[in-house]
């Protein structure tokens, strides 16, 4: 059966939609890898821990996500060996997150799944489509992040 969408979807469904399509293409080839325990709220992890280490607070800012959130993906992904915490030569309150070697053979495979992924797309649409919705993506992302900084500082929207 064909998936169908709706007359004029609003664009939050479409981003959804496309985002599961790439997803899924990752999770199934990090399976077929091997690495079938990580799931979709593991991904900010593996995608924002630099190889000097990174602290959870951090992580939480880079991924947009929760303390919560973050807290729990570190917790599971160190008791499955894919992460480890030491403490933070710069905060004795603190630890930092490093990938462990485990972790470090993740990133290299989901990377080449997403430009599978980015080239089927311009497959199947144009290589300049693709640019351009990039192109657009990061610019409304930045005039988003532009707008929430405003607020924050007590700007008022006019």
């Amino acid at each position: 059966m064909k998936e169908t969408i709706p007359e004029n979807p609003p664009l939050g469904l479409l981003l959804r939609l496309v985002h599961q399509h790439w997803t899924q293409a990752v999770d199934n080839a990090l399976d077929a890898a091997g690495f079938g325990d990580i799931r979709p709220p593991h991904a900010n992890v593996f995608t924002f821990t630099p190889p000097e280490g990174i602290q959870v607070s951090e992580l939480t800012k880079l991924a947009h996500v929760r303390k919560q959130t973050m807290t729990q993906a570190v917790e599971e992904l160190e008791q499955l060996g894919y992460v480890e915490r030491r403490p933070d030569p710069n905060d004795r309150r603190a630890r930092l997150v490093f990938l462990t070697r485990r972790g470090e053979g993740v990133r290299p495979i989901a990377v080449a799944t997403g430009r599978k992924v980015d080239e089927r797309w311009a497959e199947l649409t144009s290589p300049q489509e693709m640019e351009a919705l990039r192109k657009a993506l990061k610019l409304l992302f930045e005039k988003v992040l532009d707008d929430a900084s405003s607020r924050s500082n007590g700007d008022v929207a006019s």
